[in-house]
Order: C-alpha cells, then structure tokens, then sequence
C-alpha cells in the first residue's frame, strides 16, 4: 500500500472527491448528457485527464447499456516530454492510478477502461466518430492541447459535445491559445462558457443553443449573457448560489462521530434547584440583547461540542 494511497480518505459524497469541478459545470454535465439521452443519442463516453475522478464519476452515471467509456491520464506514470515532466511534478505529484480507481469504485460497480499514459494513447483505442461527449482536462500545455482537441474531433459522433477545462484561467495561456484556434480554424462551434470550461461542437450548435436558453432562463441561480463574435454566438453562463445536481452517494457509510463523554466536574456537580434555574434565566433575560445573544451563544456551543 503506497503512502499516497493512505492519504486519500474515502469518499462518501462525490464533494468528498478532491478536485475542481463547479457546480454549474455540474448542471450543465448532466444537462448535454441527459438531452443525449432523451433524444435517444447513443456514443461512448472518453475524459482526457482525471485527477482524483470526481468529474469522471459523474460521467460514469450517464453510461448507457452498451456504450464504452475511456480515461487516460498519466497518473504517477513517466510523461512525454521536459515540460510535461515539469507539470506533472508541480501540479499531479500527488495522483496515482490507485487513489483514482478508489475514489471511483466507491461509487460505480466497475470501473472505466483506463488508459495510464499520454493522450497520444487515445486515438488507437478510442474508435473514430463513436463518442457523445468528450471531456478535455489534461496537460495545460500548448502542444498537448491543441493534440487532444483533434483527438476529441475525431472521436465524436455527429451531434456529439466536447467540454475543454481550463480555457480562460491566467495560468493556463496554452489552453485559450488552442481552444480559440479550434473555435477559428479548425471549425469548432462554442455552444456555451462557464467559468471554468468551454462546450463546444463540430456541427450545427443552433438547436443546442436554443434548447440551452431555454433551460437557463427558467432558472433563478444562473445569471446569463449572450454576445456575438467572429460570427459566433457566444453564451456566458455564471452560477449565483447554485447548488449541485443532486448524485448518489457511495456505497460507504459515513462514520459518525461519538458521542463526547461527560466530564467528571459535570458529572459529580450538584444539580442546580428550580429557583437557581429561574434566576438565572431572568438575569439573562434582562441584560441588553446584544450580551444575552452572546451568553445564549456560548451556552449551545457547550450543549453541541
């Protein structure tokens, strides 16, 4: 057992799962999957860097009967190149496959086929045109991007969805440079931003686009814009107090905490009698109210610790 290994504790909800997955891209997850499915849209389902598997085992809930779905990541395993070396030290030191397949076993029966190595590995084991949704979260890393984008192109079936992660974050230049070069050369078609990721598709986002809106403005916790460019439209989304769609949790049972014993000056003090009891209640309730709310304070902080 490996010292990584004991470090990661079991998760019970997927909040539980290190990793940075908002809630909004949660909601909109769950939204492109399930209009998927109500439209009776069958694809395989492939994520390009996994971390510790929370967005990866939201994924693996949409999984129908007969699809296939892939991951790949380097995990703890020797990267391509010096700057990609230089990455996985600073940023995924902590990651194995290992704490990866613990934190999604807790949650699915089985796991996804896994590919540990380079996403150059995804094109000879992903078949062509066989996937609906691609999720791109790997290297940050020019080259490696703009790799996987042709990897996801390829990959989709018609109708299909790709998410890139990262695309607009300060420190990750490489990502915007390759996700707005797809939007402008290589026919990549912006169906929404978050905060955090970009939806985009090869095909016609008209439909898509409309359905989304649609969805959005029945919503009080999403704020929403739209804007036009480079003949794009262009759909901003930003959660406001948004809660997460609701999940299963895992097959674990969260321990409970015991009870505290009660210490022994509690135990051997003498009751305090009904009048004590009254008189204290009323000195309480005629101090100022703001001295009452913090006496009243301490007194259920000692009741609940």
């Amino acid at each position: 057992m490996t010292a990584a290994h004991d470090t990661v504790r079991t998760p019970y909800e997927l909040a539980d799962v290190p990793g940075w997955f908002p809630h909004l891209d949660q909601v909109l997850f769950d939204w492109f999957l399930t209009r998927q499915e109500t439209h009776d849209m069958r694809g395989d389902l492939l994520e390009v860097g996994v971390y510790m598997g929370k967005s990866a085992i939201f994924l693996g809930r949409h999984l129908q009967e007969s699809e296939a779905y892939t991951v790949c990541d380097l995990f703890e395993g020797e990267a391509p190149d010096g700057a990609n070396r230089a990455e996985t030290a600073k940023s995924y030191a902590e990651l194995t496959r290992e704490a990866f397949e613990r934190n999604y076993l807790s949650f699915h029966d089985r796991l996804p086929r896994v590919l540990q190595g380079p996403s150059s590995l995804v094109p000879a084991h992903v078949a062509s045109r066989s996937c609906r949704f691609v999720h791109v979260d790997g290297s940050h890393l020019y080259e490696h991007v703009r790799d996987d984008i042709g990897a996801a192109c390829e990959a989709l079936r018609p109708g299909g969805i790709v998410a890139l992660d990262d695309f607009r974050s300060e420190h990750t230049p490489g990502v915007s440079i390759a996700a707005w070069e797809a939007v402008l050369n290589r026919g990549l078609n912006p169906v929404c931003l978050s905060g955090q990721k970009l939806y985009g598709t090869w095909d016609d986002p008209k439909d898509l686009q409309e359905d989304l809106l649609e969805m959005v403005r029945e919503r009080t916790d999403c704020s929403l814009s739209v804007q036009d460019a480079a003949g794009h439209r262009i759909i901003r989304l930003k959660g406001r107090g948004m809660a997460a769609p609701e999940f299963p949790r895992s097959r674990h049972v969260r321990p409970v905490a015991p009870e505290p014993e009660p210490s022994a000056e509690r135990m051997h003090a003498p009751a305090a009698s009904p009048r004590a009891r009254l008189a204290r209640r009323l000195a309480v309730d005629l101090l100022p109210p703001v001295v009452t709310r913090g006496v009243r304070a301490v007194r259920s902080r000692r009741r609940t610790g």
